[in-house]
C-alpha cells in the first residue's frame, strides 16, 4: 500500500541508486575471484523487494537470497534470469514447487537433504541445493559430523548437484571475537569434505572481516540497505532510507505540563511542542519515548513523552515557525541521524529498525537503472 502524500502522515523516501552502489562498493572489497549475492529477504529488509531486486539485477548481480519459498516465488518473474536461494529451505512436500518456480533451496537438516534426495530419484533428475553447515551458531545447517557422514555417502550425494556449501557467521560484528576464526576454521574443514564445491560465508560484516572469510560468494543484505557493518569508524555504506513525520499541530506549554500517556515528560518551563502523525504502529518503537530524536534542518529536537500508537511529540522551543508549523516534515531517519543512530536510542539494531517500518507511511522509490 502506498498512500497519497497528501493524505499519508510520514513520508518515507528509498534511494535506490545509494543500494545499487552499496552492492558495487561491496563487490569491489571482495578477494578476486569472489562474487556478491543480494539479500532481498523480507521484503528486502522493509523496502520493497519488487522494486529493489530488479534494479539490482539490472545493474549485474545474478544471485539473490530470500528466507522464505513464497518470498522466492513472488520474485521469480522479477529475476528471470538470476539464481534464486530460499534460506529456510523446503517443507515437506514443497520440493516440487521449488522445480516449479526454478528455486535453489538449502538444505539445512539431515530430513531436508534425505527429502530432496528422494524427491530427485523420484523425478529422474539431478537438481541443485545448497548445503548449510552449522560452525557456531547452533540453529540451521548441518553439524560436523553430519556433513562428515553425507560426504561418505555417494549415494546420496550421487542424487543430486551439490551447488553451494554455506554457513553463517555468529558475531562477525564483533572483529575480535574469538569465534570468527573458529568458524572459519570449521568451514574450511566442511568444505574440503566436498571438494570443487563452492562455498560462502560471509554476510555484510563478515565481509569486511577480510578476504580470508570471503570464500567464492558472499551475502550481503544490511549493507546494502545503508547500516553499519563495521564495528567502529564511520559506516562506508551510503544512506538508503529517508523518513520524514508530518506535523499535525503545534501548541505551547507552560511550566509543569505533563505530555502524553503516563505523564512520564514535565515541563520544566514554558515552551512549544510538535505532534507528529506517526507512531508505534508505523515502526517508530516506543523504546525510543524520551530518548529519540527528530530534526527541522540542522535542529535537533527531542522526543518527549511516550511514543503512542499513532502520534509522538517532539520539543521545538526555540525552532523559528517557518520551520515548526502543521503540515511541515521531520525527519525522523535522516542524513543527520540515521538507521543505526535510532537503533542505538531504541536499544535495538538496525535491522529491527529497517524491517518494522510500517505500511501506513507515503513510499517513494527513488532512481533505480531502468526506472
Amino acid at each position: 500500500m502506498s498512500l497519497s502524500i497528501d493524505r499519508a502522515g510520514a513520508l518515507l523516501s528509498i534511494d535506490i541508486d545509494a543500494v545499487i552502489a552499496n552492492w558495487r562498493a561491496v563487490s569491489a572489497r571482495m578477494r578476486a575471484g569472489a562474487r556478491c549475492a543480494a539479500v532481498v529477504k523480507a521484503d528486502a529488509y522493509g523496502l520493497g523487494a519488487d522494486k529493489i531486486a530488479p534494479a539490482l539485477l539490472a545493474a549485474g548481480c545474478r544471485r539473490f537470497v530470500v528466507a522464505t519459498i513464497d518470498e522466492g516465488i513472488a520474485l521469480r518473474p522479477l529475476l528471470a534470469e538470476a539464481e534464486i536461494l530460499v534460506l529456510g529451505g523446503p517443507f515437506p512436500g514443497t520440493e516440487a514447487e521449488f522445480l516449479a518456480h526454478d528455486l535453489l533451496p538449502v538444505l539445512n537438516s539431515p530430513e531436508q537433504v534425505a527429502d530432496w534426495v528422494a524427491f530427485c530419484r523420484a523425478q529422474g533428475q539431478r537438481l541443485p541445493a545448497v548445503l548449510h553447515v552449522d560452525t557456531g551458531m547452533a540453529r540451521l545447517g548441518l553439524s560436523q559430523a553430519e556433513a562428515t557422514a553425507l560426504a561418505a555417502d555417494r549415494r546420496a550425494l550421487d542424487a543430486f548437484t551439490l551447488a553451494l556449501v554455506m554457513s553463517h557467521l555468529a558475531c562477525a560484528d564483533d572483529p575480535a571475537h574469538e569465534l570468527n576464526a573458529q568458524q572459519l576454521a570449521r568451514f574450511n574443514a566442511a568444505r574440503a569434505l566436498f571438494p570443487d564445491v563452492p562455498g560462502s560465508l560471509s554476510a555484510s560484516s563478515g565481509i569486511f572481516l577480510g578476504a580470508d572469510w570471503h570464500a567464492d560468494w558472499t551475502r550481503p543484505g544490511a549493507a546494502l540497505y545503508g547500516i553499519q557493518p563495521t564495528a567502529k569508524g564511520a559506516n562506508p555504506m551510503a544512506p538508503v532510507v529517508r523518513l520524514q513525520g508530518r506535523i499535525i499541530r503545534v501548541r505551547d506549554v507552560d511550566a509543569g505540563d505533563t505530555v502524553g500517556y503516563g505523564a512520564t515528560y514535565h515541563r520544566a518551563d514554558k515552551g512549544r511542542l510538535a505532534i507528529v502523525a506517526a507512531g508505534y504502529a508505523d515502526g517508530l518503537f516506543r523504546s525510543l519515548s524520551n530518548r529519540g530524536c527528530g530534526h527541522l534542518g540542522e535542529n535537533r529536537v527531542p522526543l518527549v513523552g511516550r511514543v503512542s500508537m499513532d502520534l509522538v511529540t517532539f520539543d521545538v522551543t526555540g525552532i523559528p515557525a517557518a520551520q515548526a508549523h502543521p503540515g511541515a516534515l521531520i525527519d525522523l531517519i535522516g542524513p543527520a541521524h540515521g538507521i543505526d543512530d535510532v537503533a542505538r536510542e531504541a536499544g535495538t539494531i538496525g535491522y529491527e529498525v529497517l524491517t518494522a517500518l510500517g505500511r501506513r507511511y507515503h513510499r517513494v522509490h527513488l532512481g533505480g537503472i531502468g526506472q
